[in-house]
């Protein structure tokens, strides 16, 4: 082999698997080999093939040699120096290690001479492929969570970036996800991968490092950028708007959210239905079906489009069913009130303080899905119909917005808003512009609407002063009933004339 490569000047490689049979020779230019494409076979295991290559400066493993081993999961590499007059010199030798703490996720072994490499190379391998097994059972027994990077791309500034990482952050707590490193980067958006492909693949190595199982773009990517990022990992690849569709899946309890989960998701993945190789074409039966018949992709995507049109029907059949609910509400003459905000700004735990009711409540996400209506009593035997709807987030994905509208036809019934904010959100100007940006878009913008500013024991006097000004807000504790009178007072004021009384909820 250093005899061949010293003759034509050119890098020369060979692929062994683990019966020391050669699979693949390979033959590159004079710095670096292009490796043909190696199959996967699990992220807990090596991919059983050695790629022993010469170098004919007498140089160690660089780069691109330690990119090869840790993206394509090699057992092994090794560099052989090619002498001046064609002979094997010293061998540079590397192999992966399981997830550490360590700033590489390789290990390179001591230059040795060709003549003195161990004989018991094989049980090497083995060993080190049962540590990578245990590793990954570990930590699966030990977090039972997914373990994920974060990546943001934008030309925006730091801050913007960071606050924008955060949600994403937030998101994937609320998803059940571990997140275990984030990339923020201020540059362009790469056509094909997002980062660029060099940072993309430092990336994937971090991932190996840490044990990380899923990566997580702060951006919608197009079926290309998946396409090219499946291609280059088997990591499990996710963007914002698939990161917010489990959310929602994970919180769907009832028929109607279910459906609407579904049909966002049908939704959102027709367009990437491109992304999937075409496989051979099966006939199908029957008179018109004779022939090369349609291709698996095209039958994926009829039936896609099928079940869309299905589940549109059945949405729009319950959306007709709640209508008519509100239409008897509307004939009593009962106001309504719905609360609305930017999520986990606390709607639900003032809908559960306001009613005494035990409505969903967390401290994650998109924790309430389909609108939950309560009665709230007021003196003089009148009462209302205060009711919970999803919350807002910024750059909420459209398929969203078509598949629950449904559920924000409760918002245009309503006869007041009450727009929650987290008076101790760093960013609460931007989370109001998001909502009040979504509700001109549902065309909501003129109906009348109360600003209420939760978490107030959270902010210092001087910060809560200048919200209540800019804002014209109410100051509160959804936790706290006696913070409410002010409240109350105001919705009496919009709903019916001023009274003094006022009587808890029930």
């Amino acid at each position: 082999m250093t005899e061949v490569s010293h003759e034509i000047g050119r890098q020369v490689g060979l692929l062994i698997d683990r019966r020391g049979k050669i699979g693949e020779v390979i033959v590159g230019d004079a710095k670096s080999l292009f490796l043909p494409e190696i199959p996967r076979r699990g992220r807990a295991r090596l991919c059983g093939l050695r790629l022993v290559h010469t170098h004919l400066h007498h140089e160690p493993l660089n780069d691109d040699d330690f990119t090869d081993l840790a993206l394509l999961r090699l057992d092994y590499i090794a560099a052989v120096e090619v002498l001046d007059t064609g002979l094997p010199g010293a061998v540079h030798r590397a192999h992966l290690l399981p997830a550490n703490d360590a700033d590489t996720p390789w290990s390179v072994l001591p230059r040795i001479s060709v003549h003195d490499l161990p004989d018991d190379c094989l049980a090497q391998i083995e060993a080190l492929e049962d540590e990578f097994a245990r590793g990954r059972d570990g930590r699966a027994l030990d977090a039972g969570h997914d373990r994920a990077i974060l990546m943001h791309v934008s030309r925006s500034p730091h801050s913007v970036a960071q606050d924008s990482l955060d949600e994403l952050k937030e998101l994937a707590r609320s998803a059940g996800i571990q997140v275990v490193h984030e990339v923020s980067q201020r540059r362009d958006i790469d056509p094909k991968f997002v980062v660029g492909k060099g940072k993309m693949q430092q990336t994937l190595i971090k991932a190996m490092q840490l044990g990380a199982e899923v990566v997580i773009f702060d951006l919608d990517l197009s079926p290309s950028q998946v396409k090219a990022l499946s291609e280059l990992t088997d990591l499990k690849i996710l963007d914002r708007t698939q990161l917010i569709l489990d959310i929602f899946a994970q919180h769907a309890v009832t028929r109607e959210g279910k459906l609407q989960v579904e049909l966002a998701q049908l939704r959102y993945l027709l367009p990437l239905l491109s992304v999937r190789q075409t496989a051979l074409s099966r006939l199908t039966g029957g008179i018109g079906g004779r022939g090369p018949g349609e291709t698996r992709l095209e039958i994926d995507r009829r039936r896609a489009r099928d079940r869309i049109a299905r589940l549109e029907r059945e949405v729009k059949q319950l959306g007709n069913r709640r209508e008519l609910r509100r239409g008897v509400r509307t004939r009593k003459g009962v106001p309504t009130v719905a609360v609305v905000g930017y999520t986990n700004a606390g709607k639900s735990t003032l809908l559960n303080t306001l009613t005494r009711s035990e409505v969903t409540a967390e401290n994650a996400l998109f924790a309430t899905l389909n609108p939950v209506s309560r009665r709230l009593r007021f003196p003089q035997e009148r009462e209302i119909i205060i009711t919970d709807t999803v919350g807002f987030i910024r750059n909420l994905p459209k398929d969203l917005m078509a598949a629950f509208r449904t559920t924000f036809e409760e918002l245009h019934e309503a006869d007041l808003l009450l727009h929650v904010m987290d008076a101790s959100s760093l960013d609460i100007e931007e989370k109001h512009a998001v909502v009040t940006s979504v509700l001109a878009d549902l065309e909501l913008a003129d109906k009348p609407t109360i600003n209420v500013l939760n978490k107030q024991d959270r902010c210092d006097a001087d910060t809560l002063g200048g919200l209540v000004a800019r804002y014209h807000g109410i100051p509160l504790s959804a936790l706290d009933r006696n913070t409410l009178g002010e409240l109350m007072h105001t919705m009496e004021s919009h709903l019916w004339r001023p009274t003094v009384a006022v009587q808890g909820g029930e």
